[in-house]
C-alpha cells in the first residue's frame, strides 16, 4: 500500500486530501512545513509527496530541490501560480506533475495513481540497455542510469522519457507523443514541458567533451535518441 505525504500549511486542505486518499486505499502522512516534510522523506517510507509551494518556513521549490539531493521519490506540486514559467521552474527542480489551486481532490487522486503506476518498476519491461560501448547504461527495472561509469540521479519522469527514446533509437518523437508515452495519456500540461525535461537530462548526463548528446533535437519535429548500442 503506497504512502502519500501531504505537505501544506492549511490543516483543512491536508485533512480533506488525506480523507480522499485513504478512501482510495492509500496510507497518508502529513507535514505543515518544509522542515517537517524533509524529515518525513528521510525517515519514513514515503512513496509520493504532494507539495504545496507556499510554506511557512520557505518555498516548496526549495523543499523539492532539497528532496532531489537525496531521494527520487515522485513529487506532485500544488500551487496558485498559474504562469508557464512557474510550471517550468517546478519541473526543472524535479517535480513529476503540477496542479493548480483550487483543485478537485478526485483529480489529485487520479494524478497520484497515474504517477505511482508509471513509477512502479514492476510495470517496466525487464532489461538493461547499453549505448556507445557502455558510455550510457540504463536499467529499466530499477530506473538507474549510469553515464561514463557515474550514477545519474534522474527523476521518475526523466527516467521514463529517456527510456522511451532509448528503446527506439533514431525514431523521431513529437513533444506531444513523448508527453503521452512518458508522462501518461492523462497528462494535460503544456507539451513544451518536455523541453525542460530534456534539458535536465542533458545536464545530468555530463558527457565527456566532444561527445554528442544522446537526445538530439530534430527542429520542427521533436526529439530522437542518437546513441548506437
Amino acid at each position: 500500500m503506497a504512502t502519500v505525504l501531504i505537505v501544506d500549511d492549511e490543516p483543512l486542505i491536508r485533512e480533506a486530501l488525506a480523507s480522499y486518499l485513504r478512501r482510495e486505499g492509500y496510507e497518508t502522512s502529513e507535514a505543515a512545513s518544509g522542515a517537517e516534510a524533509l524529515r518525513h522523506v528521510r525517515e519514513g517510507q514515503i512513496d509520493l509527496v504532494v507539495l504545496d509551494l507556499m510554506l511557512p518556513d520557505g518555498s516548496g521549490e526549495d523543499v523539492c530541490r532539497d528532496i532531489r539531493r537525496f531521494s527520487p521519490v515522485p513529487v506532485l506540486m500544488l500551487t496558485a501560480k498559474s504562469s508557464r514559467e512557474s510550471r517550468l521552474q517546478g519541473l526543472a527542480l524535479g517535480a513529476d506533475d503540477y496542479v493548480l489551486k483550487p483543485f478537485d481532490p478526485l483529480e489529485i487522486v487520479a494524478r497520484i495513481r497515474a504517477i505511482l503506476r508509471r513509477a512502479d518498476p514492476g510495470a517496466l519491461l525487464a532489461e538493461r540497455l547499453s549505448f556507445r560501448g557502455g558510455l550510457l547504461e540504463l536499467d529499466t527495472v530499477s530506473g538507474e542510469a549510469r553515464c561514463a561509469g557515474r550514477t545519474v540521479a534522474l527523476t521518475p519522469a526523466e527516467q521514463r522519457l529517456l527510456q522511451t527514446l532509448a528503446r527506439r533509437p533514431s525514431r523521431v518523437y513529437a513533444r506531444e507523443e513523448l508527453a503521452e508515452l512518458a508522462l501518461g495519456p492523462n497528462y494535460e500540461g503544456d507539451a513544451r514541458t518536455i523541453d525542460q525535461h530534456v534539458k535536465n537530462i542533458r545536464q545530468k548526463l555530463e558527457l565527456p567533451a566532444g561527445e554528442p548528446p544522446f537526445i538530439e533535437t530534430v527542429y520542427g519535429r521533436g526529439y530522437r535518441f542518437g546513441g548506437a548500442p
